[in-house]
């Protein structure tokens, strides 16, 4: 590839990621500076100096949390190419240097931050809809009773599509944003023109002066400035699908000075009038203008949305992978992306929940009090994860890590305690929904350990089990069995089942084990490991990233190349069923032992995870007490 194809691939990705990296953070101009100064609890008092001090307060959020923190330093702690909360918690827990302890602290923090992002997947299409479809409002107060009713119909057509796939329209996704950001900065340019006093806000000056006026007040109105900057989470989150240089090239090319450009206009509209709090985004557009940029608003909330249901789904595969979360229907929606995924259950679990949102708070100004603290939640744990690779991974010193990684952390904290000033207002919702997931995945995670432990009692050493059954008495039958099990070195429950019941065995038995590692994916080459026990026994170790959807009789053909060729056709898998019993006074409170069996009954089978055929599975089942 010559130097000039090479910047043309660039250029196109770089215009792919304004759709799905920057369409969260790309409509927060549709309520921020409203939700600033016209802040039903603690509105800011719009005069010249606040709004200059908001403006600077604004523009250095920016140029902070997104520029240097996400673009420049976070997007540098990648999975092997792969972002996200998952991704990051996975790279850690793989470096060296970590004690059993902090490992712990990072599970939690993993899945407590993954539990938050949840939160943000189901308000960020409430409030950015709604927030579009207001401008109708502005229009014309005809519209004022069908705002919900238009919202909910958006939302249930966006997640309606979902099952198709996003490859065929995503080719549109960056043409449609980038005419959005285009419409942010000359919008923006047309209100600066007639007050360019309104670019002194740039000097940090004004921020600082505005925090020290009021103190109190300029705290609580952070976390209303908190909303020009949520979205950054999914510049680390979607790297994987374009790499560092695109997202970089979009950011300060385009995204970062159209942003500035409309907040710094709707500030100059304040001045000139401050009446037009009422919605300053769309009363800065002319009058003949205004329902086509309702409709452009609602095209890019809409693709804002589509990115973050993407990554709910992205981050639930991740969950599944890693262990933390039951085993779930996943469809590939597309032949050529990977990442073009789609999960009914989640999806429709999803719909469900912002349709509840929409109709609860009915406005984008009541979500705003909801939105947020999600946000700033996940955000921290990423500045905890992201030092612990710089210490451990990049060998950075205590004396370069701590200030930096400290200076974000304490700006993080004062994002969150802002935030939390809004818990009764609203901000609740994400606390108690990240609360219940974060039950859900933690309990999915003892519960699995409990259950293996449980598995493993009593359990007979293979090495000990293979020559008892070598044999000229042991009965065979043509064929090759292959025992699904996650015990390298035990017999599998299903295989005692099997020689009990049966009394015979396969004249080849193969052991399979599915691991899968903490990177995106692993090459064909290294997919499976085969080792030779007997002339009869086999044990393969198959190898999958927690990206990759485990594919087992596709894994199973590489097996040729190390000695052990499988066919196919006379090939028969067995699998351990286990029926779980609750019991109270174990380790776990017996309700989360009820809950887990629940999920565990209702989880996807491990032959349609695995792909098995489903005329050639023998499934066994066990009751195991936990």
């Amino acid at each position: 590839m010559n130097q000039l194809e090479r910047k043309d691939g660039v250029a196109i990705l770089s215009l792919a990621a304004l759709g799905v990296v920057y369409g969260d953070i790309g409509t927060s101009p549709l309520y921020a500076i409203k939700e600033v100064f016209g802040n039903a609890h603690h509105p800011v008092p719009i005069t010249p100096g606040n709004v200059l001090g908001i403006l600077s307060l604004v523009f250095w959020s920016l140029v902070i949390v997104v520029s240097l923190k996400y673009v420049l330093l976070i997007l540098r702690a990648d999975n092997n190419g792969e972002g996200g909360i998952m991704a990051l918690m996975a790279r850690v827990l793989a470096g060296e240097g970590i004690g059993e302890r902090t490992r712990r602290g990072v599970v939690l923090l993993g899945l407590f931050g993954a539990a938050l992002f949840y939160g943000d997947g189901l308000i960020t299409p409430a409030i950015s809809v709604l927030s579009a479809v207001e401008g109708l409002e502005v229009a014309t107060p005809v519209f004022a009773p069908y705002i919900v009713p238009i919202t909910l119909g958006v939302v249930v057509g966006l997640f309606s599509i979902q099952r198709h796939g996003t490859a065929r329209v995503g080719v549109s996704f960056g043409p449609i944003t980038a005419l959005w950001f285009i419409a942010l900065a000359v919008l923006g340019i047309a209100q600066i023109a007639g007050h360019p006093a309104v670019m002194k806000a740039l000097w940090p000056g004004y921020a600082l002066g505005f925090l020290a006026a009021d103190p109190g007040l300029g705290f609580l109105a952070m976390g209303s400035v908190f909303l020009a900057v949520t979205g950054a989470e999914a510049l680390y989150a979607d790297m994987g699908h374009f790499g560092r240089t695109p997202i970089r090239l979009a950011w300060f090319g385009l995204v970062l000075p159209a942003l500035l450009l409309n907040y710094f206009g709707q500030g100059a509209l304040l001045l000139a009038d401050p009446a037009t709090i009422r919605n300053p985004f769309y009363l800065m557009a002319p009058d003949w203008f205004l329902l086509p940029l309702v409709g452009l608003a609602t095209a890019a909330t809409v693709i804002a949305s589509q990115a973050v249901i993407s990554g709910v789904y992205s981050i639930t595969q991740q969950a599944i992978q890693l262990g933390y979360a039951p085993r779930m229907e996943l469809e590939h929606t597309s032949g050529s992306q990977i990442g073009q995924i789609y999960m009914p259950g989640v999806n429709w679990l999803m719909l469900f929940g912002v349709a509840a949102l929409v109709l609860a708070f009915r406005s984008s100004s009541s979500l705003a009090a909801a939105y947020g603290i999600a946000v700033t939640g996940t955000m921290i744990i990423t500045t905890l994860f992201a030092y612990l690779v710089a210490r451990h991974q990049w060998q950075w010193s205590r004396l370069a890590a701590i200030p930096v990684f400290g200076a974000l952390l304490a700006l993080d904290l004062v994002f969150l305690g802002a935030n939390s000033t809004k818990i009764v207002d609203g901000g609740w919702f994400p606390l108690v929904f990240g609360g219940f997931l974060y039950l859900l995945l933690s309990t999915w995670k003892r519960g699995r350990e409990l259950l293996h432990e449980r598995l493993d009692t009593g359990s007979l050493a293979l090495v000990d089990f293979i020559p008892a059954l070598e044999t000229p008495e042991t009965v065979s039958v043509p064929g090759t069995a292959i025992f699904m099990t996650p015990y390298r070195d035990h017999v599998p429950h299903a295989l005692l089942h099997n020689l009990k019941h049966n009394k015979v065995l396969h004249e080849r038995v193969v052991m399979a084990t599915v691991a899968v590692h903490p990177v995106p994916r692993i090459p064909e080459a290294q997919r499976v490991v085969v080792e030779r026990l007997s002339h009869r026994f086999y044990r393969v170790q198959i190898h999958f990233g927690f990206l990759e959807q485990p594919d087992v009789p596709a894994a199973l053909d590489w097996c040729a190349e190390q000695g052990l060729d499988i066919d196919s056709m006379a090939t028969s898998y067995f699998l351990g069923r286990e029926t779980v019993v609750p019991q109270v006074g174990t380790a776990l409170p017996y309700w989360r032992e009820k809950l887990f069996a629940t999920l565990y009954r209702n989880a996807r089978t491990a032959a349609d995870f695995f792909r098995l055929p489903p005329n050639q599975v023998v499934e066994l089942g066990t009751r195991v007490v936990l």
